[in-house]
């Protein structure tokens, strides 16, 4: 067959690129940890079992790829299945990249060169996500039942995306065999706006009524907060650091590009907001 093989195919941005993609009538193979026993076109994939690999790549020319999550070292997974799929003939890599670099990882900058040196290989660097304000998220799931987001970065502004404006950008890259990408071969994926964290505290509690406030704390303390919901020590203290780069201003930019390759501008996030009001809905639960 020729079509795309869609790693994380059951997570946020994975599932609403597989609904793209065949609705426009494109062949898929959804690729997870656990595969839908209904559905004739999933597999299993698994990074941490590389014999899963092959047979997901197989007869497939296009691959939108997800690497390992909670690891600062993506390479030592990625780079075999990488050298498989250029074995096998795949013609086009989408690699969903990040715009936010963790602190001491050059293992993921290292991902996205590999894939940007190779002709018809494409990265995309996703600014932060907007479901992140969205339950099971630690940060959705504290605002869901303490009405507070927690942070290190002070009035430091992210240029917050939707996963499904992320899912419509990589579609447009692997939807049509036909087309030959541009020689452009990275793009920075970002929301219409960048916002600092007190700017969508506002924004939530306008459009949902649910009050939600910014509380400031330490850097120390965050990476504490993200080992409590289950990531390393070493990836905890590393998205924690991003923090202090997102204070800093760095990660203060909006680009054109969900438009540029879609031909519609990405939402907003009060347009997110209202489209997902109910979620925030309190417990009452007290803070312990």
């Amino acid at each position: 067959m020729t079509g795309v093989l869609v790693t994380g195919g059951t997570g946020k941005t994975g599932s609403a690129l597989v609904e793209l993609l065949r609705g426009s009538g494109v062949p898929v193979r959804v690729a997870s940890r656990h595969p839908s026993a209904g559905d004739p076109d999933a597999v299993r994939f698994d990074w941490a079992d590389p014999a899963t690999h092959p047979a997901a790549l197989r007869g497939v020319d296009r691959v939108f790829l997800v690497p390992p999550v909670n690891t600062v070292d993506p390479m030592p997974l990625v780079g075999p299945f990488l050298a498989e799929a250029q074995r096998l003939g795949v013609r086009r890599v989408v690699l969903l990249g990040s715009a936010i670099v963790l602190p001491n990882a050059p293992s993921a900058l290292e991902l996205a060169a590999r894939v940007r040196a190779r002709p018809g290989w494409v990265v995309l660097r996703a600014s932060g996500f907007m479901q992140n304000f969205l339950s099971p998220h630690p940060v959705g799931e504290r605002i869901r039942r303490y009405g507070e987001i927690r942070t290190a970065a002070g009035d430091g502004r992210v240029g917050w995306i939707d996963a499904r404006d992320i899912a419509a950008a990589a579609s447009a890259l692997l939807a049509d065999p036909g087309v030959e990408p541009s020689d452009q071969r990275d793009h920075l994926l970002t929301g219409p706006k960048a916002m600092s964290l007190q700017e969508v505290a506002a924004i939530i509690t306008s459009h949902t009524g649910r009050p939600v406030r910014v509380v400031a704390i330490g850097t120390g303390e965050q990476a504490a907060n993200y080992r409590a919901a289950g990531a390393s020590a070493e990836f905890a203290a590393a998205i924690a650091a991003v923090e202090d780069g997102i204070r800093a201003g760095r990660e203060d930019q909006v680009s054109t590009a969900v438009l540029d390759l879609t031909g519609r501008p990405p939402r907003t996030f009060a347009e997110f907001v209202q489209e997902h009001a109910t979620q925030w809905a309190g417990t009452g639960m007290p803070e312990r």
